[in-house]
C-alpha cells in the first residue's frame, strides 16, 4: 500500500535531517574510532525512526511491530556499553520499563492478545543485557532482571506437555494460527534466558529449566546435535515428528549464545561440544561470501521482510558474546564479525546519509531503507567493538558486580495467561514471513517511498 501523504513527509523530514552530516562509513574493524563512529552513525539511523519520545506517543511502542522495539533498545544497550556514548540511555530506560506491562512480564495490555512467545521472549532477553551490562535500574517499577524472571515464570507456566513431550508453541492463544507450532526460536529463546539467569542468579531452578528446554529441543526435530542442524518449526499436529527445515541465523545463533552461557557457567564438555557444533554448521551455512553473514533463505532473491533483516544483526551480537564468554572461539569468531562489519560499512552509503543496506556482501547500498537495516549495522559495528571493550570480561552476575535487583517470583503473582479482548490490528510475529518492507527508489530533491504490504 503507498504512505499516506503525512507518513511519506515525515519519513522525509527525517532523511533530511541526516542529510547535512552525510558521509560514507569506511569501516576498519580492527579500529575501535573506526567502529565507534560507524556505530555512531547507524544507531542515530536507527532512532531516527523512533517515535516513543515525543507528545503523545508511547515509550518502546512499535504498534504495527512490537517486538521491534525490543531489538532497537538491546542494540542501544550494547552500543552504549562498547562506545560509552549515552545520547539513547534515557529513552532505553524510559521505553524497556513501560513496555514491561502492569505485571513485570513483558505482557503489555495494548499488545498481549496478539504476542507469540518469541515476541516476549526478546523483550525478556533486551532486560537481561541490561542487568548484565549493568545498565541502571530505574528508581521506580521494575528492575531489568525482575522483568527478565517475570517473562520466564510466564514461559516456564506456558510448558505444553499436551503434545510433543514438551516445549513451548510459537504463539500463545489457541486462536492465533501458530498456536499449533512449536518453533526453534521461542524454545531456544526460553533456554537462552533460562541459561543467562541460572548464571547471573546461581539458581538451580533456572540451570534445571535450561537443561530442560535444550534436552526437549535435541529431542525434537528442532535441534539435531549430530549434524548440529537447527530447523525453524514443527508441527503439533503430528506430535512434532516432522520439521519445518528453513534455514535462518538466528535459530542458530539463540541456541548457540545458550550453550556458550552454559559452558561459562559450568564448564560442562557438553556445553562446549554444542557451541563448537552450531558455530560449525553457521559458517558453513551462513558465510558463503568471504566470511560475511548473510540470511541465506530471503537475501539473494530480496524478498527479506522487516522480521527477518534483523535477524544477522541479533545474530552477530550473539557470536560476539559467545567469542567473550567462551574464549576457544574467539580465532573462529572474529575474523567473520570483521569482515561483516566491514562490508556492513561499505552498505551504508544510502541516500546520501549513510542509509544502511540488506545484502552487505555486495559491499554497497543495495537500495533498502528501513530502521531495521539500520538496527543490523548498529549490531555488527557494535559486536566488532565488544573485542576492545575496555574491562570487557564477559557480563556480569551477581558475584561479580550486577546489581539489578531479583525478583525471583516476578510475573507469578496474580499473573494469568488469558487474552485480553481489545482490538487485533495485526503486528510483527518475530518469526512470521509475511510483513512489510520499505524500497527506495531515488533521491532527487525528494524522495518516493514505496511500502508493499503483505
Amino acid at each position: 500500500m503507498r504512505l499516506s501523504a503525512q507518513s511519506l513527509w515525515t519519513v522525509l523530514l527525517h532523511l533530511s535531517v541526516l542529510v547535512p552530516q552525510a558521509h560514507a562509513i569506511d569501516v576498519d574493524a580492527t579500529s575501535p574510532d573506526s567502529l565507534k563512529s560507524a556505530a555512531s552513525d547507524a544507531t542515530y539511523g536507527a532512532f531516527m525512526w523512533y517515535h516513543g519520545n515525543e507528545t503523545g506517543q508511547i515509550p518502546g511502542a512499535f504498534p504495527s511491530k512490537w517486538w521491534e522495539g525490543s531489538a532497537l533498545f538491546a542494540a542501544a544497550l550494547n552500543y552504549w556499553h562498547t562506545t560509552g556514548d549515552t545520547t539513547y540511555n534515557d529513552e532505553v530506560s524510559v521505553g524497556l520499563q513501560w513496555q514491561g506491562g502492569s505485571k513485570g512480564d513483558y505482557m503489555p495490555s495494548n499488545y498481549s492478545s496478539y504476542l507469540g512467545n518469541d515476541d516476549q521472549m526478546f523483550w525478556g532477553l533486551a532486560a537481561m543485557s541490561a542487568a548484565e551490562l549493568k545498565f541502571p535500574d530505574r528508581s521506580s517499577g521494575y528492575s531489568w532482571l525482575s522483568l527478565a524472571q517475570g517473562v520466564f515464570n510466564t514461559q516456564k507456566a506456558r510448558w505444553d506437555t499436551s503434545s510433543c513431550g514438551g516445549g513451548l508453541r510459537w504463539q500463545i492463544f489457541v486462536y492465533q494460527a501458530g498456536y499449533t507450532m512449536k518453533n526453534a526460536v521461542s524454545n531456544g529463546g526460553f533456554f537462552q534466558l533460562a541459561a543467562r539467569l541460572a548464571r547471573y542468579t546461581g539458581s538451580a531452578e533456572y540451570l534445571t529449566w535450561a537443561e530442560k528446554a535444550w534436552d526437549w529441543s535435541v529431542s525434537s526435530p528442532l535441534v539435531n546435535n549430530q549434524t548440529w542442524n537447527v530447523a525453524d518449526s514443527t508441527q503439533c499436529a503430528d506430535n512434532c515428528a516432522n520439521a519445518g527445515n528453513v534455514q535462518w541465523t538466528y535459530n542458530y545463533g539463540i541456541y548457540l549464545m545458550g550453550a556458550a552461557y552454559m559452558y561459562n557457567y559450568t564448564s560442562d564438555q557438553k556445553w562446549l561440544d554444542a557451541t563448537n557444533g552450531l558455530l560449525g554448521t553457521m559458517f558453513k551455512t551462513f558465510f558463503p561470501h568471504d566470511n560475511i553473514l548473510e540470511d541465506i533463505t530471503c537475501e539473494p532473491r530480496e524478498i527479506c521482510n522487516n522480521n527477518e533483516i534483523l535477524f544477522k544483526g541479533l545474530t552477530s551480537q550473539w557470536l560476539s558474546y559467545t567469542a567473550i564468554l567462551v574464549p576457544q572461539t574467539a580465532d573462529q569468531i572474529w575474523p567473520k564479525l570483521q569482515a561483516s562489519g566491514t562490508a556492513a560499512g561499505a552498505s551504508c552509503t544510502g541516500n546520501g546519509n549513510n542509509t544502511c543496506g540488506v545484502r552487505w556482501y555486495q559491499s554497497k547500498w543495495d537500495g533498502w531503507t528501513g530502521m531495521e537495516e539500520e538496527i543490523s549495522a548498529s549490531q555488527v559495528f557494535s559486536a566488532n567493538l565488544l573485542k576492545y571493550a575496555t574491562g570487557t570480561v564477559g557480563p556480569v552476575t551477581a558475584k561479580t558486580g550486577g546489581d539489578s535487583k531479583s525478583n525471583p517470583n516476578a510475573g507469578e503473582e496474580g499473573t494469568s495467561t488469558s487474552p485480553h479482548y481489545s482490538t487485533i490490528t495485526g503486528g510483527d510475529k518475530a518469526g512470521a514471513s509475511i510483513l512489510t518492507i520499505g524500497f527506495v527508489c531515488g533521491w532527487v530533491g525528494i524522495m518516493v517511498f514505496m511500502l508493499l504490504g503483505g
